[in-house]
């Protein structure tokens, strides 16, 4: 099947940033080191072209799932990211999901396009990230920290169903990057009926 446009396209693009709650309550944030131009070398977030036939979602498991060896559980959009010049290859149009992983990073192990995948503190990126992925970044500290004010969303959206206390202890604490009383957190969360 061929197409003909008299206009130019943009092409449309994945991110997934996923974020790991380990019981330090230090969020991590998975990288991969990119293969090849552009930014050959520098760290940037597992994603890639939707194909054409592809939901935008399963899209973004895959590229995970291809880059880095990973599935997640549950993702939430994080946001459309289409600034001009934003990838010098061209006019191009990213949809970011935000998932959690609750307890230490998993095991990442490299593969598609990626020639490495790591896990860096999310507040702390390394200093050669790719595209704009380091706005995108800042941009996932802000809605883990709303997530988290509001308890209800961040446990019905980004965390398993069945999850113990000191895990979900673990993922607010990453979420805020900052300590949280225990005792505090598990009477707000038995209020809200989110704990049992």
């Amino acid at each position: 099947m061929s197409y003909t446009y008299e206009y130019p396209r943009a092409a449309l693009t994945v991110d997934v940033v996923v974020v790991a709650a380990p019981v330090d309550g230090r969020a991590r944030v998975l990288l991969i080191r990119r293969k090849g131009p552009p930014f050959r070398g520098a760290w940037a977030l597992p994603g890639g072209f939707v194909d054409i036939d592809e939901d935008v979602e399963a899209a973004a498991r895959r590229e995970l799932r291809e880059e880095t060896g990973l599935a997640v559980a549950k993702v939430r959009l994080l946001g459309v990211y289409g600034a001009v010049g934003r990838d010098p290859r061209g006019r191009t149009v990213s949809v970011v999901y935000l998932a959690l992983h609750p307890g230490a990073p998993p095991a990442a192990v490299a593969g598609d396009d990626a020639s490495g995948a790591d896990w860096f503190a999310l507040a702390r990126p390394p200093s050669k990230v790719a595209f704009d992925h380091r706005e995108i970044l800042r941009d996932a500290r802000r809605r883990l920290a709303a997530l988290a004010e509001r308890p209800e969303d961040l446990v019905r959206e980004l965390l398993p169903p069945r999850l113990g206390f000191d895990a979900m202890l673990a993922a607010f604490r990453a979420a805020l990057g900052s300590k949280i009383d225990r005792a505090s957190l598990r009477r707000k969360l038995l209020r809200r009926g989110l704990l049992s």
